[in-house]
């Protein structure tokens, strides 16, 4: 079995400002982590690969510092690399995004199965997964909680719904987003560190190495642009009530009278 796990290096966004004057993430000195769903996707790639015998590659694009990310990734367990990296790819939203990612995978050829996060805590779209399976015209399944089964050419899933769950049957190859109640992703291992470091390589693709529509990557094949980023306001303080419950009610009708609630 051949997974490909895709990636992304994002900003801890408990560390994020933004610039009130150009209205710009402050990305100096802002730490950066895997995405947190990311690793949910890998976690369950591990997995599969030691129950199945899977061998794992990982995706990402970004600027060469993502080589850190893709590093850590392969400290965990996986076994190949690849960080698609070129000033062409610079600006991309994420249908370019997922095309640029779409022209690796059909590089790397035969697959089974593409784990995705659900999501990136930097953008929180959700879109690059499901355009990925678009592009590259596989099935896919969204919000996995639960891996309930994987055979020779299909998978068999729960996904997580607002009210519940829904189990779904896919053909192979497929791709699939995770969600953080899939799994508990693990901790690289003191000899993966090292191996990962030292010895393993990070494969560094460019937009002449994956081919491709030039127009479609990048800022020129985004048909989404950001107008305006900021912080939004800090809420005011919450206010306790105190008192028996018939007077903390009392207060509480008053209070949503002033403000035109009731």
């Amino acid at each position: 079995m051949k997974i490909i796990v895709c990636l992304k290096q994002v900003p801890n966004t408990n560390e994020v400002k933004i610039d009130s004057k150009t209205g710009t993430m402050i990305r100096e000195g802002v730490p950066s982590i895997i995405n947190p769903d990311d690793k949910n996707a890998l976690e369950a790639a591990l997995q599969l690969k030691e129950e199945k015998g899977a061998s794992i590659t990982l995706l990402t694009m970004g600027p060469p510092q993502a080589d850190y990310a893709l590093r850590e990734a392969l400290a965990m367990g996986a076994d190949r690399a690849i960080l698609l990296t070129d000033r062409a790819f610079a600006g991309a939203d994420t249908w370019a995004t997922s095309y640029t990612l779409a022209q690796a995978v059909k590089k790397i050829g035969q697959f089974d199965i593409i784990f995705c996060g659900r999501q990136a805590i930097d953008g929180d779209t959700a879109q690059v997964g499901p355009e990925l399976a678009e592009h590259l015209d596989i099935p896919q399944v969204t919000y996995v909680k639960k891996i309930l089964a994987v055979e020779k050419d299909k998978v068999v899933v729960e996904r997580a719904l607002e009210d519940g769950y829904e189990v779904v049957e896919a053909q192979l190859p497929v791709l699939l987003t995770a969600v953080k109640e899939l799994n508990t992703p693990r901790y690289p291992s003191a000899y993966g560190i090292v191996a990962a470091f030292d010895e393993k390589e990070v494969e560094t693709w460019t937009a002449e190495t994956i081919g491709g529509n030039p127009e479609k990557l990048g800022l020129k094949g985004s048909p989404t642009q950001v107008k305006r980023s900021f912080a939004p306001k800090a809420k005011e303080a919450g206010v306790i009530i105190k008192g028996t419950a018939k007077e903390a009610v009392q207060v509480l009708r008053q209070e949503l009278l002033a403000k035109h609630v009731l």
